[in-house]
C-alpha cells in the first residue's frame, strides 16, 4: 500500500520505518527538516510540503496523521481539505479525544472523504517493532486498509472498535487503567524503598517479571530503569499527564461508572507536581521508558 505520514516525532518516525519494513510505500512530511533528512537517509521518501504529499499519492489516498493531540490536527486537517478526494482515507493514529474525532469525522465526510480513528499503543519501541491499534469509522474504510493495520501490529494486536470514536475511546480507558497499573507498582516499590533502602529494586521488579502473577512489560521497563539509575536518583518525583487520564474520569463519571484506582493515580500525577515521591520518580521513569516522555532532572 502507498501511505503519506504527517508526523515524524518518537512514535511517526518508527511508525514510517514500520510501514517501509512491512512493504508499504511511504511519503512522509513533518515541519521539522531535521527529522525529514533523516528520514530520508533510512530510505523514506519525503515531500516538503502536504499539498504535495497529497499530490504523490494514488487515489484512494491513504494518509496516517501522527501528531499530538488537539488544535494541531486541526490546522493539519484544514490543510488536507483543500486537496482531497471524495472517498480519500485519513487515519488520526495519536490520543486525540474521542469526541474531537465524532466531529472531525462528520466534517470530512461532507466533502466525502473518510476519518479512521486510530489508538496506537505499544509506546515508540512498538511503533518500529509492532503496535497494538484500535480502529474506529466506517467499516468500509477499516476493511480498505486492514492490511496495513494488520502488517504494522503484533500478531493479534489490532481491533475494529465500531463506530467513528471508538478507536480513540478504546484507547483513552487503556491509557487510564495504564495510570492506575503504573501507580501501583510504584507504590509498591517506595514501601519496600521505605523499607531497606539497601535492597536492590531493579532485582526484585526482574524476579517479580520471571513467573508472579504481576508479570508485565511494566514490570520489565521497571527492571530497565532501575538497572540505570540505581534508585532513581538522578530525576524528579514529578509525573506529567498527556490527558488520557482525566479523560478516562471524565467519561466514567458522565457514565455513572466508579473507578477509585484510576481517579486516584490521576489525582496522585497532580499531586507529584507539588511534592516529590519515590512513587513519582518510578512513574515518571516508566514514563520515559515506554515513551520517551522527559522528566525533570534532579538538581542534587
Amino acid at each position: 500500500m502507498q501511505i503519506g505520514l504527517i508526523g515524524l516525532g518518537k512514535m511517526g518516525y518508527n511508525l514510517a520505518l514500520n510501514f517501509q519494513r512491512h512493504g508499504h510505500e511511504v511519503v512522509a512530511f513533518d515541519i521539522n527538516k531535521g527529522a525529514m533528512d533523516r528520514i530520508q537517509q533510512d530510505g523514506v521518501r519525503t515531500a516538503p510540503t502536504i499539498s504535495e504529499l497529497v499530490a504523490a499519492l494514488p487515489r484512494r489516498r491513504v494518509i496516517w496523521i501522527m501528531v499530538p493531540a488537539g488544535h494541531v490536527v486541526d490546522v493539519i486537517l484544514a490543510n488536507l481539505k483543500n486537496h482531497l478526494q471524495p472517498d480519500d482515507i485519513l487515519i488520526d493514529g495519536g490520543n486525540s479525544h474521542y469526541k474531537d474525532s465524532i466531529t472531525r469525522s462528520k466534517e470530512l465526510e461532507k466533502q466525502g472523504a473518510l476519518l479512521l480513528d486510530c489508538g496506537t499503543s505499544g509506546g515508540v519501541k512498538g511503533a518500529l517493532e509492532g503496535v497494538c491499534t484500535m480502529i474506529g469509522g466506517r467499516r468500509d474504510a477499516f476493511e480498505f486498509c486492514e492490511p496495513l493495520f494488520k502488517s504494522i501490529s503484533v500478531e493479534n494486536g489490532y481491533l475494529y472498535c465500531g463506530k467513528s470514536g471508538s478507536g480513540h475511546f478504546a484507547k483513552m480507558v487503556h491509557n487510564g487503567i495504564e495510570y492506575g497499573m503504573m501507580q501501583s507498582i510504584a507504590e509498591g516499590l517506595e514501601v519496600l524503598h521505605k523499607h531497606d533502602n539497601n535492597i536492590n529494586l531493579a532485582e526484585v521488579a526482574r524476579v517479580w517479571n520471571h513467573g508472579s502473577v504481576v508479570r508485565s512489560w511494566l514490570m520489565e521497563l521497571t527492571q530497565h530503569a532501575l538497572e540505570k539509575d540505581t534508585n532513581l536518583e538522578s530525576i524528579k518525583g514529578v509525573m506529567h499527564s498527556s490527558g488520557e487520564g482525566k479523560w478516562t474520569v471524565e467519561a466514567a463519571l458522565y457514565l455513572g461508572v466508579p473507578t477509585p484506582v484510576i481517579t486516584m493515580s490521576l489525582l496522585m500525577r497532580y499531586r507529584s507536581q507539588q511534592q516529590d515521591t519515590f512513587a513519582g520518580k518510578v512513574v515518571a521513569a516508566l514514563r520515559n521508558e515506554f515513551g520517551g516522555h522527559e522528566v525533570e532532572k534532579s538538581k542534587d
